[in-house]
């Protein structure tokens, strides 16, 4: 990653000073300039090196001459050659010192500092924030204090800064820079807190600061005697720096292997934005829960987990290690329902009621599952796995249950559900199961309160039953025959969203946007309801977007 890490601490007696720093540098690429006598990228490295190392020695010693300089402003000493650690998968050096090697970055990690421990704070002084510009980059910033017995207030400020030119990526990293940098910080002061409480033990400094005689001639050189404590020995520390370089080290290749550009052909579709967006909130729920404390958050918590394991990215994997038989494509699943029952469980699948599946084999009913979900848009999924307990539709519209669940009487009389009941044989061994004994070994109930005939739409679903019919044609040509009719009535989804929703046309102009999409006709009832279903599940990504530019074009022809 192409970023800089720092650690900043506010001086009583010379404001902001940077203390140690951490940067990346990349291998050079090879260059027929090498072989005609020009000096190697690497011999120029070298020197960058010494060049920096030079550059903090100049400081150092200038500062000193200036008095500018105390123990507290210095991590290293202007001899100290600094850390070095090498990457052998990908060859990128990490070097840490107290100032960065190449002056343009010195005064960009110079005012970086400057603005955390000054102006670019949040409230209580303490956290994260963000700030920075196209020229001077972007800084992530976390601040947080250090107990001392002998500061003001017995405390000192520090902050931590990652530096980088690439908002986007820098912005995208704010969950797992917060989590992994307050480790750090909590590391430090736990270990800052030990030793404050030793010192008070021993000597107590408030004690001391009540009964000593104040007068403004003497304050300034007892001040000066306590203004110059390094983090060393605040800590105690023996090793303390090269802990710092290993962490900042880390951080630096995670947060750049974490996040992979991936060239996408065309607009990103409707189920991409969609997992992007449900990841996004599941990072910053776990950031949330790493900073919650006490014994109720963590039972939060941990129900919050179980609830995202639930989620669509993860819970296909999850039972995928289940033992037993298992449906491995909707064909299959066709051919062991039968063609009336499966054409049945899939139309209501695509009108969005809730379908459950009720059996003692959570491994054949998640892949079930799995299946039928291919049937859907990501944002249209809400899916329970398996569950010891019946859970209402506005939470899940796939539930799995246990066979000794009770379905309620309002939902079996409700023709928005659809149960299958999953019955075997009693001397049934899971280990001597394969997939081909799903037909000999289970038997199927399917059982709904719905009275409208499923045999008329939607249009998608005709079109898949021809595709699946077809001996033909793979499963593999299928799956992509679905893809292209997900597509092809999402995009419809989208042009009745922007003209119902955003627009707010009238019935009879709805009725016509309807006949020029093909979804009038033989099905028109079911077409439109799966429009208005699917119509649930675009992103939040692509709703923001059209309301923006719906709202900027009204406001343009006025100005």
């Amino acid at each position: 990653m192409n970023a800089l890490v720092a650690l900043c601490h506010f001086c009583e007696l010379h404001g902001p000073r940077t203390l140690f720093c951490t940067e990346a540098l990349h291998p050079p690429s090879p260059s027929p300039s090498s072989q005609a006598g020009i000096p190697a990228s690497g011999d120029r490295d070298r020197d960058g090196d010494r060049e920096g190392e030079g550059l903090t020695m100049r400081a150092n010693s200038s500062a000193t001459q200036r008095g500018e300089m105390c123990e507290g402003c210095r991590s290293l000493p202007a001899s100290h050659p600094g850390f070095v650690s090498i990457d052998d998968e990908t060859g990128i050096r990490f070097l840490s010192h107290q100032h960065p090697r190449q002056p343009q970055l010195f005064s960009v990690v110079r005012q970086a500092c400057v603005r955390s421990l000054s102006c670019e704070v949040c409230p209580g002084r303490e956290g994260p924030i963000f700030f920075g510009d196209e020229q001077h980059g972007f800084v992530f910033s976390h601040t947080f204090f250090i107990k001392d017995s002998l500061a003001r207030g017995f405390q000192r400020w520090y902050s931590i800064v990652m530096v980088a030119m690439d908002r986007i990526y820098l912005i995208n990293s704010w969950p797992f820079l917060l989590r992994h940098l307050k480790l750090t910080i909590q590391s430090l002061q736990s270990t800052a807190l030990k030793v404050f409480d030793s010192e008070q033990g021993v000597c107590p400094q408030r004690a001391v600061r009540m009964n000593s005689v104040f007068s403004p001639a003497v304050f300034p050189h007892q001040r000066s005697g306590n203004a110059a404590r390094s983090l060393t020995s605040l800590t105690q520390h023996p090793n303390l720096w090269a802990s710092l370089h290993s962490s900042f080290s880390w951080l630096l290749k995670a947060c750049g292997s974490r996040l992979t550009e991936k060239l996408l052909e065309g607009a990103p579709t409707e189920d991409t934005l969609v997992l992007i967006e449900r990841q996004t909130e599941q990072e910053e729920e776990m950031s949330c829960w790493e900073g919650a404390e006490g014994g109720a958050l963590k039972s939060q918590r941990h129900q919050s987990e179980s609830e995202l394991g639930h989620d669509f990215l993860c819970d296909d994997a999850k039972f995928d290690e289940l033992p037993g038989p298992k449906f491995r494509s909707l064909r299959h699943l066709r051919q062991v329902l039968g063609a009336a029952e499966f054409r049945q469980l899939a139309w209501h699948v695509l009108m969005g009621n809730q379908v459950i599946w009720r059996g003692a084999h959570p491994g054949l009913i998640q892949s079930a599952f799995t299946v039928l979900k291919s049937l859907l848009p990501v944002g249209c999924v809400r899916s329970v796995p398996y569950s010891a307990q019946y859970e209402e539709a506005y939470k899940c519209n796939f539930l799995g249950l246990s066979p000794d669940v009770p379905i309620p009487t309002h939902v079996s009389s409700s023709e928005f559900s659809v149960l299958v009941d999953v019955s075997t044989e009693r001397n049934f061994q899971i280990s001597a199961v394969h997939d081909d004994d799903i037909c000999s070994l289970y038997q199927f109930t399917i059982s709904s309160a719905n009275t409208q005939p499923t045999d008329r739409g939607p249009t998608l679903l005709n079109k898949l039953e021809v595709a699946l019919s077809n001996e033909n044609l793979s499963v593999d040509v299928v799956s992509h025959c679905l893809l292209c009719l997900k597509e092809e009535w999402m995009n419809k989804v989208k042009v009745l969203f922007k003209f119902s929703k955003v627009d707010g046309r009238g019935r009879e102009d709805t009725q016509k946007v309807l006949a020029l999409l093909g979804a009038t006709g033989p099905g028109e009832e079911d077409n439109v309801r799966l429009l208005k279903f699917w119509m649930t599940g675009l992103s939040k990504t692509y709703k923001s977007h059209l309301m923006t530019a719906v709202r900027g074009g009204e406001r343009s022809p006025s100005q």
